[in-house]
């Protein structure tokens, strides 16, 4: 999770690819629109066989949870009344019930592979938080069972060991201080973050002779530094890459 151009794509298609490299089944899935995992995965010789890669697109899913609808509650309707319905699940909220129910099936096909979740941006991704906490107190309030057999998606994304929260920031004062206010609104809901993910870290580059850039490197200290003692748990760095292949480099990295 995080703000918009900080790297969560690549660092996603990175981790999934890492995962599968060790022999595990792993579902790469993004609700970013504007997602380029397959820029990056396109960068590889050969992508695992047992790397299962999806796009939650809200147009396809908000089209095919129509469809799903207009079959279901449908079939029994006039003309006029089907027309109605239409209408109604014409509203922008379906559109945001057909993600979340995406994204509902991708956290549950959790229980039988590792699945790597690249996020929308901060404001998207709350949002859509905030539908899965609504669905959650519904199914609370409505359910006949004892709450401790139900596990929502909501449950699901509070339980630590079930769930890996990765924040992805940049060594800069306003994405850490961006990423910050993002943890906050997560731990409200009872969401703890696991990590934080620093990307592009021109501190981690020992042979800097650019004296602009080892500026810029010194000042990365301090922020890192704070992140790490007063905000994360842990922390994980990529360095600044000039290759123009990125990815293969960061899978050949010694982690």
């Amino acid at each position: 999770m995080g703000k918009g151009g900080v790297g969560k794509t690549i660092a996603a298609a990175t981790i999934a690819c890492l995962l599968a490299n060790r022999g595990h089944r792993v579902l790469l899935t993004t609700t970013d629109p504007a997602a380029h995992i397959n820029d990056f995965l396109s960068q590889l010789d050969r992508i695992p066989d047992n790397l299962q890669v999806e796009r939650i697109d809200p147009k396809v899913e908000t089209q095919s949870y129509i469809q799903k609808i207009m079959l279901q509650k449908g079939v029994n309707l006039d003309e006029n009344a089907k027309n109605l319905l239409l209408e109604d699940l014409q509203s922008p909220c379906t559109e945001e019930v057909a993600v979340f129910h995406a994204f509902s099936k991708a956290i549950h096909s959790a229980s039988r592979q590792f699945v790597v979740m690249d996020t929308a941006p901060t404001g998207h991704t709350l949002l859509l938080l905030d539908t899965t906490g609504s669905y959650h107190k519904e199914v609370l309030k409505h359910s006949s069972l004892s709450a401790t057999k139900i596990r929502t998606p909501y449950m699901a994304l509070q339980d630590k060991e079930f769930a890996k929260i990765v924040l992805v920031a940049l060594p800069e004062t306003t994405p850490m201080r961006e990423a910050a206010d993002l943890q906050e609104d997560l731990r409200r809901a009872g969401i703890e973050p696991y990590a934080w993910l620093i990307n592009q870290c021109l501190s981690a580059l020992p042979q800097l002779k650019d004296p602009i850039l080892k500026k810029r490197a010194s000042a990365e200290g301090a922020i890192i530094e704070q992140i790490q003692t007063k905000l994360a748990h842990r922390t994980f760095g990529i360095p600044y890459l000039t290759e123009e292949l990125v990815f293969p480099v960061l899978l050949s990295m010694n982690y």
